[in-house]
Formats: C-alpha cells, sequence, structure tokens
C-alpha cells in the first residue's frame, strides 16, 4: 500500500511545538497499516521537525533558548534578514534539525517510544500555518 497526503498544521507562536496529536488526527489512513513506514516531510525551510520528550514542556521550552544561544539573532555577519531579524536564524535552525523524519509504523500507530512525541520547531516570530507532506507505505492489515 502506497498514501501520500499533504495536511496542514495550525499556525503557532515562535518555539517548540508536541504536534503528535494534530498530525494523527489527519491522518486516519494510518489505521490501514499493519507494518510499514511514514515519511514527513515538511515544506519550509523556516522551520524544523524532530522527536523528543512528549510529557515535560519544560523541554521544549529549553531547546527554544538553547538554539536561541546557539543560533543568536542580530549577528553583524548575516546578510540574509530581508523579512527581519529572524530570518536566517530560522533557516539556520531548519538546517541544524531538519524537515523530514521517516517513522516505522506497526497496528496502525506510529513506533514513538513511550516518551517520544513530533515536534514542530517554529523559528520564526509571525509564522503561519505550515504544510507536511506525509507518505504512508506498508502492509495494510488483511481483512
Amino acid at each position: 500500500m502506497w498514501l501520500q497526503k499533504q495536511i496542514s498544521l495550525r499556525a503557532k507562536p515562535r518555539g517548540f511545538h508536541l504536534i503528535t496529536d494534530e498530525v494523527v488526527e489527519q491522518l486516519p489512513e494510518l489505521q490501514l497499516l499493519a507494518i510499514g513506514h511514514a515519511h514527513f516531510f515538511l515544506q519550509h525551510t523556516s522551520a524544523s521537525l524532530s522527536i523528543n520528550e512528549n510529557a515535560d514542556s519544560s523541554v521544549r521550552r529549553d531547546l527554544e533558548r538553547h538554539f536561541n544561544v546557539m543560533v543568536p539573532e542580530g549577528a553583524d555577519y548575516y546578510e540574509h534578514t530581508y523579512e527581519g531579524p529572524d530570518d536566517i536564524t530560522a533557516h539556520i535552525k531548519s538546517a541544524l534539525l531538519g524537515v523530514e523524519l521517516t517513522l516505522p509504523v506497526a497496528h496502525g500507530r506510529l513506533c514513538l517510544g513511550t516518551w517520544q512525541g513530533l515536534y514542530l520547531g517554529e523559528h520564526r516570530n509571525h509564522a503561519s500555518s505550515r504544510s507536511l507532506v506525509i507518505t504512508l507505505h506498508g502492509e495494510a492489515h488483511a481483512d
């Protein structure tokens, strides 16, 4: 079985956001897979996808603080600031973290660990909704 669809993630403020439930809610086709893979591709260059802690929100706040120190706004060597001081820094963070993930699927569910969840890293101060292309591939449940 192959399936590909595009979903939209609600606009979020700058920071790291747990999006597992928002994604799964828009992907009922996931339940059709007995075994396979789900590939997630974020169609943006100023946000990112990652997997991390799904229970303690302080992880998300700490990640945001760390990346803001690691990639500070306003460095005098930045050239690409056409859309504001968060322009190039958003692209750098996206490049560091990446915009795609592939996860195993079993019994109609993503095979995430107990404390894992999908994160959207929103690296712009004023972002709109984000588009995610999801490709499912695997063996469907036998009827």
